[in-house]
C-alpha cells in the first residue's frame, strides 16, 4: 500500500497550522536565517499569491521562539531559541479602505490588536498614530528586554485598492506614509523590519527618509524566497505529481525570474495537483487586470512590444501613482518577468518577457476584451474562427475572420480617443488574438533588409504579415463580409483592389527569405491594409511562397 500523501496547504498562510497539521511545506528557513544574521531593514516585492504572507508568518514564529515548529527544518540547529522577541505585525491584506479616515481607523485597530496581544497599552484617545506606533515599539522593548520585530504584510494594498482614483489614492498614501515614517526614529528599539507588497513605491513618496530599507526584490540570493523551484516539485511534491508531463508543466507555470533560479507560483501548483493535474489559469483567475488594460489603452501601448521589452533598474524599481509606467506595473504585478540582463552605458538593463503559457494566454484574453470592449462570451467564436483558418492555411477564411472581428468592435469604444488612428492599434488587436491561440509570435521580425510587423507560426504554418494604415482613402467597402461557413455564395471577401503596399513591401524586402527551406505546412506572405475611417480591414492580399510539408 502506498503511503498517504501529505495534505496541500491551499490558501493556508499560517506557518503554525501548516507544520502542526502536517501539510506539505517547502522549507524557506535558510533564507530567514540569512536575513536575521546579515541585516535589519528589508523590503520584498512579489506578485500576489506568491507566498509572501506565509514567509512573514514564518518570521513571526521564528522570532517568537516557537522551537517545536522548526524541528527538522534548515534553521533549527542554527538559531538561538532562548531569545524571544516581541513581534508587531501589520497586515493590510484584508478588507477595503477608501478614505484616509477609514485607513486611520484600520491602522489604530491593528496597533490596538498588537498591543493587546503583547499585553501593552496606549493612550488611544490623545495620541496620534505615529505616537501610538512609537509608544508600542518602545514599550514592547522595555517590557521584554528584547528589541521589536516589525512585519508589514501587503503594505501597499490600501493604495492599490484606490489606484483608479488619483486623489483618493494620494490621500491614502499620505496616511501610510504617516505610519511607516515612524520607523526611522525607532532604530534603538528595532531588531528587524520586513515589509512585503506587490508594488514598490519610491522611498521619497512613501517611506519619507527610511532609506535603510534593503530591497530584496531583485537580489539573486533571495530569488527563491517565495515560490517553488523545479527541485521542490520533483522532491517534495514528487508523489503528488506522479505521471506528470514535466515539460508541459514547466511551460504552463514556471518561468518567474528574479535574477536567480526561476520559480513556479505556489498557488498554481497546489491547485493543479488538487484538481487532478488539470491545466487551467489558477493564478490569473485570482485577480483582475482591468486597471492595467485601461492604462495600456490610454497610453496606446503597442502590445507586440510585450515580447521584447528592455527596461532599466529605475523603471522596474519605482511605482508612483502620479506617473504610472505600464511596464513597471506589468512587471511588479507578475505579468512580465526578467529573462536576462546586461550592462550598457554603465546601466543595468533587463530584458523582460511573459513568464509562462498561463500568463501569456490569459492576459491575451483580457487584452482582447479590453481592446474590443466586448463580453468574454463573444471572444471564443472569434478565436475559434481564427484558429481554424490559421491551422489549415485558409487565407480567404482568415481575411473574412479578421474583417468580422473588427466589424464587431462597438463604435462607442472610440469615443473620446483616437485608437483607430494608429497603425499600432490594429497590430495590437491581432497580436492579442494570435497570442491567445498559443501561436508562436515574432513581433517586428528582423531580416537582413528590415523588419516585418508580425511573423506567426501555428500548426506548421508560417505567416509573414505586414500591416499598413490607410488614412480614409478607401472607396468601396462592404459593411459585412460573406461568411464562408454560412453563406451560399462563399466567394472571397471583396475588398478594395489595386496595388497592396503592405504585400509590396514584404516582397520588395524579401521578409520571408529566412523561412524558406524550413519544414512547414505552408509559408505565406500576407499584406493587410486597414482604414482609419472604416476602422477595419479594406485590403488583403497574400502569396504562397512554398510548402515543404508532407
Amino acid at each position: 500500500m502506498s503511503p498517504r500523501l501529505k495534505k496541500l496547504p491551499i490558501g493556508i498562510q499560517t506557518f503554525r497550522e501548516i507544520i502542526a497539521e502536517g501539510y506539505t511545506y517547502v522549507d524557506k528557513t535558510a533564507h530567514a536565517l540569512t536575513l536575521a544574521s546579515e541585516g535589519k531593514y528589508y523590503f520584498l516585492s512579489r506578485p500576489r499569491r506568491f507566498g509572501k504572507s506565509l514567509f512573514l508568518d514564518t518570521l513571526k514564529e521564528l522570532f517568537e521562539g516557537s522551537e517545536e515548529l522548526f524541528r527538522g527544518l534548515a534553521i533549527h540547529g542554527r538559531w538561538d531559541w532562548s531569545r524571544r522577541h516581541p513581534v508587531i505585525r501589520l497586515d493590510f491584506a484584508g478588507g477595503l479602505v477608501q478614505t484616509r479616515a477609514e485607513l486611520d481607523q484600520r491602522i489604530r485597530w491593528l496597533l490596538r490588536e498588537n498591543a493587546e496581544r503583547l499585553a501593552l497599552n496606549c493612550d488611544w484617545a490623545h495620541t496620534d498614530i505615529p505616537g501610538c506606533f512609537s509608544d508600542l515599539m518602545r514599550a514592547a522593548h522595555e517590557a521584554t528586554g528584547q528589541r521589536v520585530v516589525v512585519l508589514v504584510d501587503e503594505y501597499d494594498k490600501p493604495i492599490l485598492d484606490n489606484i483608479e482614483h488619483l486623489e483618493r489614492a494620494a490621500e491614502v498614501r499620505e496616511g501610510l506614509k504617516n505610519l511607516y515614517s515612524t520607523l526611522k526614529g525607532q532604530d534603538a528599539h528595532i531588531q528587524l523590519v520586513f515589509m512585503t507588497g506587490v508594488t514598490k513605491f519610491s522611498k521619497v513618496s512613501l517611506f519619507s527618509g527610511l532609506n535603510q530599507l534593503n530591497d530584496l526584490t531583485l537580489d539573486g540570493r533571495f530569488a527563491t524566497v517565495c515560490g517553488y523551484t523545479q527541485a521542490d516539485l520533483e522532491t517534495i511534491f514528487g508523489a503528488h505529481l506522479a505521471g506528470v508531463d514535466w515539460a508541459r508543466l514547466k511551460r504552463w507555470y514556471n518561468g518567474y525570474g528574479f535574477l536567480g533560479e526561476p520559480v513556479y507560483n505556489p498557488f498554481d501548483i497546489l491547485l493543479f495537483i488538487d484538481k487532478g493535474q488539470r491545466y487551467r489559469n489558477y493564478w490569473f483567475e485570482t485577480g483582475s487586470p482591468s486597471f492595467l488594460i485601461k492604462l495600456l489603452r490610454q497610453r496606446r501601448f503597442f502590445l507586440p512590444d510585450l515580447d521584447r521589452i528592455e527596461a532599466s533598474e529605475e523603471i522596474l524599481d519605482s511605482f508612483d501613482i502620479e506617473t504610472i509606467d505600464p511596464v513597471t506595473l506589468l512587471f511588479q504585478a507578475g505579468y512580465l518577468t526578467i529573462a536576462a540582463s546586461r550592462w550598457q552605458r554603465s546601466r543595468l538593463l533587463y530584458r523582460l518577457r511573459l513568464p509562462n503559457q498561463e500568463v501569456k494566454m490569459a492576459l491575451a484574453d483580457h487584452l482582447i476584451d479590453g481592446y474590443l470592449g466586448t463580453l468574454p462570451s463573444s471572444r471564443a467564436p472569434r478565436q475559434d474562427a481564427l484558429f481554424g483558418c490559421l491551422s489549415q492555411g485558409d487565407l480567404p477564411g482568415l481575411v473574412a475572420a479578421i474583417h468580422r472581428l473588427f466589424a464587431g468592435i462597438p463604435w462607442r469604444n472610440f469615443t473620446n480617443n483616437d485608437l483607430p488612428d494608429a497603425e499600432g492599434y490594429y497590430a495590437s488587436v491581432l497580436y492579442a488574438f494570435f497570442v491567445s491561440l498559443n501561436a508562436e509570435i515574432i513581433p517586428e521580425d528582423i531580416g537582413n533588409q528590415g523588419q516585418v510587423d508580425l511573423t506567426l507560426k501555428l500548426e506548421g504554418f508560417i505567416y509573414v504579415i505586414e500591416i499598413k494604415l490607410q488614412r480614409g482613402q478607401s472607396a468601396a467597402r462592404p459593411s459585412s463580409p460573406p461568411d464562408p461557413q454560412t453563406d451560399d455564395d462563399a466567394s472571397p471577401l471583396r475588398l478594395q483592389s489595386g496595388a497592396n503596399p503592405a504585400l509590396d513591401q514584404i516582397r520588395a524586402r524579401d521578409y520571408s527569405a529566412k523561412y524558406r527551406g524550413l519544414p512547414n505546412q505552408g509559408l505565406f506572405e500576407v499584406g493587410l491594409v486597414f482604414d482609419r475611417q472604416a476602422r477595419n480591414l479594406v485590403q488583403a492580399d497574400w502569396r504562397v511562397v512554398e510548402c515543404s510539408g508532407p
